[in-house]
């Protein structure tokens, strides 16, 4: 019998692993041995396009103080008026809000497993690519996804979330 791989993470990245292996995900979580904090340097580290990197960004509603979580396309930036027209008015997250929201630190926050329960939207962008990468709650640690699998493990609407020139 050999070791359990996810014993070697950090705990928030097991935390995450574990709750793959619960969905019956199939993919280990990885670690990137250099930062993954932005998604050029998860790119960089993966071997594969920015824009497969699916990032999560918090926000916070205004109305409620609700965490919103828009999971993106690692090249585009976030059109926060789309988002707020579909969610409500959207105000700043601060790296406390996040962490005491998600469990996650930024840079690592992971598009399952949060603390609250998130208000959620997809990047429709994602949906062009069989493969995608996100953050698996640490700076250094990822797992492998196609988008299909992220719209099942979150239920979260696909959307047109881009800011667009």
């Amino acid at each position: 019998m050999s070791a359990d791989p996810s014993v070697s993470l950090p705990e928030s990245a097991r935390r995450v692993a574990s709750l793959l292996q619960q969905l019956g995900h199939d993919r280990p979580v990885v670690m990137l041995p250099d930062t993954g904090k932005t998604s050029a340097e998860a790119a960089a580290g993966l071997g594969c396009q920015v824009a497969q990197i699916a990032k999560s960004i918090i926000f916070r509603r205004a109305a409620d103080d609700a965490p919103v979580l828009v999971v993106a396309s690692g090249i585009n930036r976030v059109d926060e008026a789309k988002v707020a027209a579909q969610v409500g008015a959207l105000a700043k997250a601060d790296a406390r809000f996040v962490r005491a929201a998600t469990g996650y630190a930024i840079g690592g926050v992971c598009p399952i497993g949060h603390v609250v329960p998130p208000v959620m939207l997809l990047d429709q962008d994602l949906f062009q690519y069989d493969s995608l990468w996100a953050a698996a709650g640490h700076p250094h640690a990822v797992f492998n996804l196609t988008p299909r699998q992220l719209a099942a493990m979150t239920g979260a609407p696909v959307a047109d979330v881009a800011l667009r020139a």
